[in-house]
């Protein structure tokens, strides 16, 4: 039976005919929103999930939540700081040590249109933290993912890596002023580059990796816009068709889809939205795909020559 799934499925719909059991899993960003229903859902099909955000207080009560609502779920918590490298090598060393295989990673966790903060490395807090900080913790947990293969490794983009590619001529704004709008877009055309550069190296040892785009959603992703900043956001989007915003639930779904789909097997490298895989952008009036320059090989290896660079981490051989 093909199973067929679209914007309004749930995470729970797509996941309903999947058994996780014995599988362990690892969620960014499960102290709202997206990280939570993610992880209640992988729990909920039998998987040992580990529930990792900054905030030790609202991670607690978060998990305390999902036990409460499923007494049988398998969840653990990782505390890190992924605008803080030092923070995240701890984490996820610690995570390590705890889980000696594990079959997902899921980037979840991120920061839109903030105003300028740098991390210590330099970057904007937004590619410091949607990318540079994930690449460091999947860096430090590969041996364990490599050790739970087959695996697969999940980033979240969004429909706004439209607003800008990867800036390889001046990635840090040192060049231009900061446009947090811009910066928005490369990190996210960046969780994009990412997967397709994991997805093409790890491919051969049974990790395939995809970049997700949730949908518009209202979360706490949006806790730096004012009414004026939406308007913005909203002016730079393709105006073919009204946007709709989708619920949690169906939020969650592409991250869950993408996680688990049997439909997916032998797949990877690619951009998936509405629970399904993306197709290229050819017209700039198109409402839903990818940005070519978002599925740009050379410029994955850019982004990792310099992730490399930042960090001082390098992906497993």
């Amino acid at each position: 039976m093909t199973r067929r799934f679209d914007m309004d499925s749930t995470a729970e719909e797509v996941a309903r005919d999947i058994d996780l059991s014995g599988k362990t899993a690892v969620v960014t960003g499960v102290s709202a929103g997206l990280g939570i229903e993610t992880a209640r859902v992988l729990a909920s099909r039998g998987a040992k999930v580990v529930c990792v955000a900054r905030d030790k207080e609202k991670t607690e009560k978060a998990v305390a939540g999902l036990r409460a609502a499923n007494p049988k779920g398998d969840f653990e918590i990782g505390l890190l700081d992924l605008s803080d490298l030092q923070s995240v090598r701890r984490g996820a060393d610690d995570i390590a040590k705890r889980f000696p295989k594990i079959h997902l990673l899921i980037n979840n966790a991120g920061v839109m249109a903030c105003p300028l903060v740098r991390t210590k490395e330099g970057l904007d807090l937004q590619l410091g933290t949607n990318h540079l900080g994930h690449y460091v913790l999947t860096a430090r947990l590969l041996p364990r993912i490599l050790a739970g293969s087959p695996a697969r490794i999940i980033n979240l983009s969004s429909g706004g890596h439209r607003m800008s590619p990867f800036r390889a001529e001046d990635p840090l704004f040192e060049k231009e002023p900061y446009d947090k709008w811009a910066a928005y877009g490369q990190a996210k055309t960046a969780n994009v580059l990412f997967s397709l550069f994991l997805d093409d190296r790890y491919k051969s040892r049974g990790i395939r990796s995809f970049g997700v785009h949730p949908g518009a959603i209202h979360t706490e992703l949006g806790r730096h816009l004012s009414p004026d900043d939406f308007k913005a956001m909203m002016g730079k989007r393709p105006q073919a068709e009204p946007m709709k915003f989708k619920q949690v639930p169906q939020g969650a779904a592409t991250s869950v889809w993408a996680a688990t789909a049997p439909e997916l097997e032998g797949k990877g490298g690619v951009y998936c939205e509405d629970c399904g895989i993306a197709e290229p952008i050819k017209s700039p009036s198109a409402s839903i795909g990818v940005m070519p320059w978002a599925l740009d090989r050379e410029a994955a290896k850019q982004l990792i020559a310099l992730s490399e660079k930042w960090s001082g981490e390098t992906l497993p051989a």
